[in-house]
């Protein structure tokens, strides 16, 4: 017999990085012997890396396993008809303690041909940044593939690349394409299409303690880059209380800015599950049958059955997700 469904947690699959720090330890409460905790993968269903349950009579289930037995019930219909037995988004926090490379994602015909994955379309919102930090996003000049060799080939690539200094709450949609990289001193939540695909073209002429380079994918991003982007790529929003504040809209998802500070009472009519990523403060979700506290750096997941719930909070920020 199926388990009623309720708002789910999933353990923090958290991943060393080169460029890693301590802020989701310090920061987010999240428990790890790593030294340069890069991310926290808060739910995930990428290929050996999906998330497991852990609070509940679904305890230690994976999010593969719930979607094979849940289906509908846990995603919605729609969601379920075009992505079956594969949870479409992934959901991350990144503690950037050095410069990530310089990158871009392939868009989904791209990814399918050569990756069998699906795109790589996201999102940021930055959570904290230290004094002077800075996001990388598209370029500061009209771009051509010929100019940005010339750059690529120099090692002067920075030169040509838009830098935005940031703050808490500053929030940046990046398309398939467009060129981008997280500055040290971020720490933010990143929301995004299921997939792992990352062409990296700069990496800072890094090396590891044997002296070698990462691997970069020139070729594979030539044709993938977009040279002529719009500059839309950072988003302005509401913060009214107690409302679900558009923020991004695209096919892949929609999240909202959502300060809590009273007893809310939500309906989900999305035919899709709900996502709640705790940015500041806490709050309670209450269902029918059950509750569940999320705190500043959780992440909770409510399936698509669940129609209506309240959230009490005294101040929490959420971010509101859902297909």
């Amino acid at each position: 017999m199926k388990n009623t469904l309720y708002p789910l947690k999933f353990q923090p699959i958290l991943k060393d990085k080169i460029w890693g720090g301590e802020k989701l330890k310090s920061l987010l409460n999240k428990d790890s012997q790593l030294s340069n905790v890069g991310e926290s993968w808060e739910i995930s269903d990428v290929e050996g890396d999906t998330s497991v349950v852990i609070n509940g009579n679904l305890e230690n289930q994976s999010l593969k396993h719930l979607l094979s037995t849940y289906k509908a019930d846990l995603i919605g219909e729609k969601n379920y008809k075009q992505f079956g037995n594969k949870f479409p988004l992934l959901i991350k926090f990144i503690d950037a303690k050095e410069d990530l490379s310089i990158q871009l994602h392939p868009n989904d015909e791209l990814a399918a041909k050569r990756h069998n994955s699906f795109g790589k379309t996201e999102m940021w919102y930055v959570m904290q940044a230290d004094k002077g930090a800075n996001l990388i996003v598209d370029f500061n000049q009209k771009m051509t593939p010929e100019l940005y060799l010339e750059h690529l080939n120099n090692k002067s690539l920075p030169n040509i690349l838009n830098f935005d200094k940031v703050k808490a709450g500053d929030t940046y949609f990046i398309e398939v394409g467009r060129v981008h990289a997280i500055g040290a001193g971020v720490l933010l939540a990143e929301i995004q299409q299921t997939s792992d695909i990352t062409y990296r073209i700069y990496d800072w002429d890094r090396t590891d303690d044997f002296g070698n380079e990462r691997e970069l994918h020139t070729d594979l991003a030539m044709d993938a880059i977009g040279f002529d982007m719009e500059d839309n790529f950072r988003v302005s929003y509401d913060k009214t209380s107690n409302h679900s504040n558009p923020m991004v809209s695209c096919q892949y998802f929609t999240t909202n800015y959502l300060k809590v500070d009273n007893e809310l009472q939500k309906e989900n009519t999305f035919d899709s599950f709900v996502i709640y990523i705790c940015v500041e403060g806490e709050a309670e979700i209450k269902t029918a049958t059950h509750s569940e506290v999320i705190k500043k750096g959780e992440t909770i997941l409510l399936p698509a059955a669940i129609s209506t719930y309240q959230i009490v909070s005294e101040g929490a920020t959420l971010l509101e997700v859902y297909v």
